[in-house]
């Protein structure tokens, strides 16, 4: 699920970034390790790299039990995940990076929300995409960088939220109780 995510984005930007070039024909943003890809020296354009996965423990549902339709699943809950993105510019141009950063802070200012019902091509698993500009300090950044094992680059860091990670093999279905008999009389369910 996470790989389909940050397929997503990396589209979503290079159609941002195509529309403001549209003289540009290669891809302008590829996901991949920005520690690996700075080595080697060559001009590499937005680079989208995962640096952190967190559990979103407020929107989980605890028991495990989902409504779908006429029935009821039961499983363990989905696992709803956080993903940092770290988007950085490799270029040897200086103010090219400078100007490419700024396009792609422009990219998810213009858009952040990606519902399924507007992006046909988000997977059918996820519901939807939200990115949000995550601010760190110079502490935190110097200490990114350091992990990464890189110089540091023109860079932002965002928060895409909620990707879903379930096994939907792992689930039982039932009917829905619809009414509960007892010695003295019949109780009906009230549909929602």
């Amino acid at each position: 699920m996470i790989n389909k995510a940050l397929s997503f984005i990396e589209d979503q930007t290079n159609l941002y970034l195509q529309g403001i070039d549209p003289t540009e024909t290669e891809k302008q943003a590829i996901l991949g390790n920005i520690a690996k890809i700075a080595d080697d020296g060559d001009d590499a354009g937005v680079v989208i790299t995962l640096v952190n996965i967190e559990e979103d423990r407020i929107s989980k549902n605890p028991d495990g039990i989902y409504r779908v339709g006429g029935q009821v699943k039961k499983g363990n809950p989905k696992i709803l995940v956080n993903l940092y993105l770290l988007f950085s510019v490799h270029l040897k141009n200086y103010a090219t990076s400078l100007t490419m950063i700024s396009n792609v802070i422009q990219c998810f200012q213009s858009n952040n929300y990606f519902p399924r019902s507007e992006f046909p091509s988000l997977d059918e698993n996820i519901e939807r995409l939200k990115l949000e500009l995550y601010t760190m300090n110079f502490e935190q950044v110097n200490h990114l960088w350091s992990t990464l094992g890189g110089k540091y680059l023109p860079s932002v860091l965002y928060k895409l939220q909620m990707i879903p990670i379930a096994d939907q093999d792992n689930q039982t279905e039932s009917g829905l109780i619809t009414e509960i008999e007892t010695n003295k009389s019949v109780i009906e369910a009230v549909a929602p």
